[in-house]
C-alpha cells in the first residue's frame, strides 16, 4: 500500500498486507540464470484462488520460494503508517479496567482508614483506661506482643537479600514506566523498551545492597558481606541460569529468536562488571549507617504465641492475601500478556502507570489489614508473613498465565517454553516489597500510635 503526496508528486509505502499460500510450483529443467516455472506467470493468482496443492517437504527434494507483489494506493498517510498497529488495544476496555480497579482501591481505601484508625484509637482508650498492672495482664491483643514484635525473623539474612532485590526491581519498574510514559522509550523499538530495563536494572544495584544492609544490621547481623553475595548473585542466578539453558534449546534448534553468544556475554559482563560492585558499594554506604532502632525493646524470652484459629493460619491468609491485588489490575495483564506471546504492540504506558500505582496502594492496605489482624490474635511473627501475603499474587499471576495460553493462545506448542518464562515474570513479580517498606515504616515511625510502651 502506498500514499501519493499531491503536493510533491512523490509516494510512500506506508503498509504491507501478507497473504501466505503453499503453492506446488512446476518446471521441466531448474536454471539459476533463467528459472521458468509453468506455475508462476500471469495466472499465478487463478492458481492461488483454485486451491492449489501444497508443496510437500521431503528430505532432497527442492523447494520453490515465490512471491507477487501488488501495488495499491491507500488514504493512509506517511504519519499514520504506525496507526494499524498501535489501534489493536480497545481504549474502553483499558478505563473500564482503570475504573473498575480505582473503585476498589478507594473503597478498600475507606474501610481500611474507617476500620484502623476507630479500631486503632478504640483499643488504646481501652489500654489507657486500665488502672493495674494486673488489668492489664489479663487483657489480649496487640498490646501484649509490644516487645516481641520487633523481634529478628527466621531466616533474617534471606528476608533482607528479598528486600534488597525488591527495591532494585521496583526502582527499575518505576523508572522505565517513568520514561516510556514521557515517551523516550519507543513502542516501535521492542528491544529499547527490554535494553533500558535491563541497564537500569544493573545501576540499581547500589540501592539493593543499602536497603539489605540497612535491614540486615536492624536484625542485628554482622555478616554483612556475605549477605551481599546473596544480593547480588542469587536472584539474577537464578535468572540467568533459567534463561541460559532456555536459550541453548532454542539455540539447539537452530531458531533466529535464540539470543547469540555475544549479548548473552555482554549480559554477563554488565552483572559482573556493574551490577555486582554497585550492590557492594550500596551495602558498604548502608552499614555505615546507624542501625533503625526499633521505638521498643525486644524481650530477651520469646513470648509463647496461641493456638491461632483456621482463618489465621500462615497458609491461608497469605493467598487470601494475594487475592485482591491480582484482582485489581489482572485485566491489564491480558494486554501485557498479548504483547509478550503475540507479538502486539503495548503503548499505552498511562494506563500501565495508573495501574502500578493501584497495585501498590493495594498490596500495602491488604497487607496492613491482615498483619493487624495477625498481631490481634497475639501472633507476633510478621515479617516474612507481611512480606509473602502482597507477593502470593505472583501466584496467581502465573495460573493466570497458563489459564491464557489455553484461551488465547496456541496450545499446540510452547508450552514448555511459556511455563519457565511465566516463572521468571511471575517471580520477578513477587520479590519487589513495596509492601513490605510501607508496612514497616507504619510500624517504625508511627511508635507513639502503637508499641508505646506507656
Amino acid at each position: 500500500m502506498y500514499h501519493r503526496d499531491l503536493e510533491s508528486d512523490s509516494a510512500r509505502i506506508v503498509g504491507f498486507e501478507v497473504t501466505p499460500k503453499s503453492i506446488l510450483h512446476e518446471y521441466k529443467e531448474w536454471d539459476e540464470s533463467n528459472p521458468q516455472l509453468t506455475t508462476c506467470n500471469k495466472d499465478t493468482k487463478n492458481l492461488i484462488q483454485s486451491n492449489t496443492a501444497p508443496q510437500e517437504v521431503e528430505q532432497g527434494k527442492e523447494i520453490v520460494f515465490t512471491y507477487d507483489v501488488s501495488f495499491k494506493e491507500s488514504e493512509i498517510k506517511w504519519a499514520s503508517r504506525w496507526d494499524t498497529y498501535l489501534l489493536m488495544n480497545d481504549d474502553q476496555i483499558h478505563w473500564f479496567s482503570i475504573i473498575n480497579s480505582l473503585m476498589i482501591v478507594l473503597f478498600l481505601s475507606g474501610m481500611v482508614a474507617m476500620i484502623m484508625m476507630r479500631t486503632l484509637y478504640k483499643d488504646i482508650s481501652n489500654y489507657n483506661q486500665l488502672e493495674t498492672q494486673d488489668e492489664a495482664q489479663e487483657e489480649t491483643g496487640w498490646k501484649l506482643v509490644h516487645g516481641d514484635v520487633f523481634r529478628p525473623p527466621v531466616n533474617s539474612g534471606l528476608l533482607c537479600v528479598y528486600v534488597g532485590t525488591g527495591v532494585q526491581i521496583f526502582g527499575m519498574s518505576l523508572v522505565t514506566m517513568m520514561f516510556a510514559l514521557l515517551g523516550f522509550l519507543s513502542p516501535s523499538n521492542r528491544g529499547g523498551l527490554m535494553t533500558a530495563m535491563v541497564l537500569l536494572w544493573v545501576f540499581m544495584g547500589i540501592f539493593a545492597g543499602y536497603s539489605s544492609s540497612r535491614l540486615h544490621k536492624m536484625f542485628k547481623g554482622n555478616k554483612w558481606k556475605r549477605m551481599t553475595l546473596k544480593t547480588a548473585f542469587m536472584f539474577p542466578g537464578i535468572l540467568f541460569a533459567i534463561f541460559f539453558v532456555l536459550n541453548g534449546l532454542i539455540w539447539g534448534e537452530q531458531s533466529s529468536g535464540a539470543i547469540p553468544f555475544g549479548t548473552m556475554f555482554a549480559l554477563f559482563c554488565l552483572w559482573f562488571g556493574i551490577s555486582v560492585p554497585l550492590v557492594f558499594v550500596g551495602s558498604y554506604l548502608g552499614y555505615k549507617k546507624p542501625a533503625i532502632e526499633a521505638p521498643v525493646k525486644t524481650n530477651k524470652i520469646p513470648r509463647q504465641v496461641p493456638e491461632q484459629p483456621w482463618y489465621m493460619k500462615p497458609v491461608f491468609s497469605i493467598l487470601i492475601g494475594g487475592v485482591l491485588p491480582f484482582g485489581a489490575v489482572f485485566i491489564e495483564l491480558f494486554f501485557i500478556l498479548t504483547s509478550i506471546w503475540l507479538n502486539q504492540f503495548y503503548y499505552i504506558f498511562g494506563f500501565l502507570f495508573i495501574v502500578f500505582l493501584i497495585l501498590i496502594v493495594t498490596c500495602a492496605e491488604i497487607t496492613v489489614v491482615l498483619c493487624y489482624f495477625q498481631l490481634c490474635s497475639e501472633d507476633y511473627n510478621w515479617w516474612w508473613r507481611a512480606y509473602l501475603t502482597a507477593g502470593s499474587s505472583a501466584f496467581y499471576l502465573f495460573l493466570y498465565s497458563i489459564f491464557y495460553f489455553f484461551t488465547a493462545g496456541d496450545h499446540k506448542a510452547g508450552l514448555g517454553m511459556l511455563y519457565w518464562y511465566m516463572i521468571i515474570i511471575s517471580y520477578a513479580f513477587f520479590v519487589p516489597d513495596w509492601h513490605n517498606r510501607f508496612l514497616r515504616l507504619l510500624l517504625v515511625r508511627e511508635k507513639d500510635l502503637l508499641f508505646s510502651e506507656d
